[in-house]
C-alpha cells in the first residue's frame, strides 16, 4: 500500500502552511536547503533529517511524523462490511483519483460520489449489478473529480447533482441538514472547504447489520496527511477537526486519492493533527 503523501509532500505542505520558507526548514532539520528541497521531492533525504526538530517547527505531531518516516501506512479497513460500495480509481497522466459507487441492496438505487477519469469502469459496475443510478454527488469541481460528468450524464440525463457549488443552479446546491434517502441509506452532508471553496464531505449512515458511517471527503484529508490548502490552510484544518475527525472513531474515510482510512487511524496517526 502506497500513501498519497510520501513524507517529503507532508513537510512541503506543512512548511506551506506555517508560511516557514525552505532554509529556515532545513536549518531545523540539520539540512541545506538544496537537501530539503530533495526531500520534499522525493520523500529520502541524502542523510537523516531531524524530524522532531522540523515538525516543532511545522507544527506537526513529532512521534506521528516519526512513524510516517519509518513506513506507517493505515490498517486497510475490510470494505466488504459495507457490502454495496465500490472504490473505483481511474489514472490519467500519473494522477490517479477515486470515486466511489454504492446503492441500496434492496432497491438497487445507486449513487456516484465524484466521477473520476473515466465513465466505463462506473457504466460496468451499474451493469454488472441491475442498479438504478440516481444520484452523483460532488465533493469539489477539481478536474480529475468531474472529468466523466459528460458521458456519466449523456447515458444517465436523469442522475440527480449534488455540490456545494455557488455557480450551480438553486435546486442542485446541498443545503445544511439535508438529508438525502437511497433506499434505506442516508446521506447528509458537511460544509468541508479550504482545499476547494467548494468542498464537502458526505457522510452516509443506516447501513445494514449496523456497519458504521462512511465518510466521503474529497481531497480535504489523505491518510496520513492533508489536502493542499489553495484556499485557506487554516480553514482547512478547522473543517477537518470539526467535520471530519469529530465523527465516531469507526466512520470509514473514502479520500480520492490514496487509501482509506478512519478517523480513528487518522488521529492516531496523522501528524497534522494533536
Amino acid at each position: 500500500m502506497i500513501l498519497e503523501d510520501h513524507l517529503g509532500d507532508i513537510l512541503r505542505k506543512a512548511r506551506k502552511a506555517a508560511n516557514v520558507s525552505g532554509e529556515v526548514a532545513g536549518k531545523a532539520a540539520g539540512l541545506s536547503e538544496v537537501e530539503l528541497s530533495a526531500l520534499e521531492r522525493s520523500g529520502a533525504a541524502p542523510r537523516a533529517p531531524n524530524l522532531k526538530a522540523l515538525a516543532e517547527l511545522l507544527q506537526l505531531h513529532p512521534a506521528k511524523l516519526e512513524r510516517i518516516a519509518t513506513g506507517w501506512v493505515p490498517e486497510m479497513p475490510d470494505v466488504s462490511r459495507w457490502r454495496e460500495i465500490r472504490v473505483i480509481p481511474t489514472t490519467r497522466g500519473g494522477n490517479t483519483v477515486n470515486c466511489f459507487l454504492l446503492w441500496d441492496e434492496v432497491s438497487r438505487e445507486a449513487a456516484l460520489f465524484d466521477t473520476g477519469w473515466e465513465a466505463e469502469p462506473v457504466f460496468k459496475l451499474v451493469d454488472e449489478h441491475s442498479l438504478q443510478l440516481r444520484h452523483l454527488f460532488l465533493t469539489h469541481l477539481h478536474e480529475d473529480h468531474i472529468a466523466a460528468m459528460e458521458p456519466l450524464r449523456a447515458r444517465f440525463p436523469k442522475v440527480y447533482l449534488h455540490t456545494n457549488s455557488k455557480s450551480a443552479p438553486p435546486q442542485h446546491r446541498n443545503r445544511p441538514n439535508d438529508c438525502i434517502q437511497l433506499g434505506s441509506l442516508r446521506i447528509l452532508n458537511r460544509d468541508t472547504p479550504g482545499h476547494a471553496e467548494e468542498g464537502v464531505t458526505y457522510v452516509i449512515g443506516n447501513w445494514p447489520e449496523d456497519a458504521p458511517h462512511v465518510a466521503v471527503v474529497g481531497d480535504t484529508i489523505f491518510a496520513a496527511s492533508l489536502a493542499t490548502g489553495f484556499q485557506s490552510w487554516d480553514v482547512l484544518k478547522e473543517r477537518v477537526r470539526s467535520q471530519i475527525l469529530s465523527l465516531p472513531d469507526e466512520t470509514l474515510l473514502c479520500p480520492g486519492h490514496g487509501p482509506l482510512s478512519s478517523v480513528a487511524q487518522e488521529k492516531a496517526s496523522n501528524p497534522f493533527f494533536a
